[in-house]
């Protein structure tokens, strides 16, 4: 990729960014009003304080979730093309496991995996 077609493309992503920007602000709504500030949710007043504190494992345990959900997604496309690579392919997915074991230990021996 030579230098003049790397500014052309960032020319073309600015400009369509700052376009879009634009165009959003010129044809966009504008009523400001008090009532649009306040929280609601599911457009019923909330009662109460909207800003609870909310306990940091289940965060925890959502991130735990994806990242071992999307680590076993990889285990497709190895499936698919295993015959292909023969014992290559089989060494670089027992590593694969061996670390995706090794991460689900760690968790659960930090107590990551246990509701309190």
């Amino acid at each position: 990729m030579n230098f003049t077609m790397l500014i052309t493309v960032l020319l073309t992503a600015v400009t369509l960014v700052a376009g879009a920007y634009v165009i959003a602000k010129l044809i966009g709504p504008r009523s400001y009003n008090r009532l649009k500030g306040e929280p609601f949710e599911c457009g019923i007043p909330t009662r109460g304080s909207s800003w609870i504190p909310i306990h940091v494992g289940y965060y925890l345990f959502a991130i735990l979730f994806l990242m071992f959900d999307v680590e076993t997604v990889f285990l497709y496309p190895w499936a698919v093309t295993v015959g292909q690579f023969g014992a290559a392919a089989l060494l670089s997915i027992g590593f694969f496991l061996v670390v995706l074991a090794f991460g689900l230990a760690y968790a659960w021996r930090k107590g990551a995996l246990e509701w309190k």
